[in-house]
């Protein structure tokens, strides 16, 4: 017996509140970019700038008793993770230590690298610090503006990509889900403060990558049913279609959270704001895929005229009409 999280025929109507759920996204995205412009992004070491120090020991890392052994200097935003290599040998554990800039200096002063090293000799006598580096913030401003770029180019080709394989009106409600996929996440960790740095831009490029995914098989499905259903209305298409994948959609959206949540939960700290970005996107692009692009492309109407169905697309479905 299969697992099925959905029937395997329903017959959902997702667009008798239609006005509602593009109201209440339309709502989320205007708090986002209020809370990104009242409280701004609480960015990392990557964005603002710090200093990066290499400590390496015979004895196991344990970064819990690393942060513990810095906690009482007072830091501020200091990032521990252990670094694996398979070159390295039995004896070389190695850590990076990352600690952001202090009141706006360029780097991390002499004397507080100085403190640190002191208070992780403390702990563990054996270690050494081979490597000291600082990223000062012209560089971290440069890094901003290309993870900006970054997610804009792959917006920008997904509106071409939706285009030319679809129709416009297609494009425009791929692209206007996954704005609302990216500004919706933004606005999470601007509104809760949740530390933002180069793992969370690679999220938002795997959100936008997940959402046009479901995006398209929502689409394809669409595609063939107005081939294959021609006196159908749009709106009947169209509840038809995301019904047919609804299964699909549904067993891919759980199975990838089930890992999400034992990485978020077991993962440790490294790794925890990265997988919740992808958590929340995962929620998030489910939710636009249905409920925003499907319904954006349906107030933009779609001609019939668009696609003549040919010969493979007569065979599979017998040129039947209802």
């Amino acid at each position: 017996m299969r697992l099925s999280l959905v029937p395997k025929e329903t017959n959902v109507d997702f667009f008798s509140r239609s006005w509602l759920s593009l109201g209440l996204s339309g709502a989320l995205m205007v708090i986002s970019i209020v809370a990104f412009l009242v409280f701004g992004l609480n960015f990392g070491i990557d964005f603002r700038g710090g200093t990066s120090i290499r400590a390496q020991s015979t004895e196991a890392v344990d970064v819990g008793a690393y942060r513990d052994a810095i906690a009482p200097l007072g830091l501020g935003d200091v990032a521990i993770s252990e670094v694996f290599d398979p070159s390295f040998g039995p004896d070389e554990n190695v850590a990076m230590v990352r600690i952001q800039s202090q009141d706006g200096d360029e780097a991390i002063s002499v004397e507080t690298i100085q403190a640190v090293e002191d208070a992780l000799t403390a702990y563990d006598p054996n270690i050494t610090f081979p490597s000291v580096e600082s990223v000062g913030p012209k560089v971290s401003g440069e890094l901003i503006w290309t993870a900006i770029e970054a997610v804009a180019a792959a917006m920008a080709t997904v509106l071409i990509y939706i285009w030319l394989r679809f129709e416009w009106q297609f494009s425009l409600g791929a692209v206007a889900a996954l704005i609302h996929d990216v500004t919706l996440t933004i606005g999470v960790f601007s509104l809760f403060q949740i530390q933002f740095g180069l793992p969370i831009i690679a999220a938002l490029l795997t959100i936008v990558g997940y959402s046009l995914n479901d995006t398209v098989v929502v689409f394809d499905r669409v595609r063939e049913n107005l081939r294959r259903f021609k006196k159908l209305d749009l709106k009947e298409v169209l509840n038809l279609s995301i019904n047919e994948t609804l299964s699909r959609t549904m067993m891919t959206s759980v199975t990838t959270l089930i890992a999400l949540i034992a990485l978020f939960v077991l993962g440790g700290d490294v790794i925890r704001n990265f997988v919740f970005a992808m958590i929340w996107g995962v929620v998030v692009g489910t939710y636009s895929s249905v409920f925003v692009a499907s319904a954006i492309l349906l107030r933009l109407g779609v001609k019939r005229d668009w696609t003549k169905p040919d010969a493979e697309a007569g065979t599979q479905f017998g040129n039947s009409e209802t």
